[in-house]
């Protein structure tokens, strides 16, 4: 499997992918250890097209993690701001009608 078919997968297909290549591998070390395997370079490029996947879904975990975040510090700094300049304004009044 080539990286950009892996890029193409959707979330579930990747979740799907990687499900099936960890039963694939488990499947080739069950049969090194019980039987002769016919080619044991699967085992490595199992290995190899797992971490794609693996990769892949933590890269867009990743993504969605930074702009939720930053969707969430935007809309605090908005608020932050609003809130500074509610009390600048009572202080400001306080400040001039204050006691004598």
């Amino acid at each position: 499997m080539k990286p950009a078919e892996v890029k193409k997968l959707s979330i579930d297909d990747l979740k799907g992918e990687a499900m099936r290549l960890r039963r694939e591998l488990f499947d080739l070390r069950c049969q090194t250890t019980t039987e002769k395997v016919a080619d044991n370079s699967r085992i490595g490029k199992t290995r190899k097209d797992l971490a794609r996947v693996l990769t892949e879904q933590n890269a867009r975990k990743i993504v969605a993690t930074t702009s939720a975040t930053t969707k969430s510090a935007t809309t605090k700094s908005a608020t932050t701001k609003s809130a500074t300049t509610k009390s600048a304004t009572t202080t400001g009044a306080n400040a001039s009608g204050g006691k004598k």
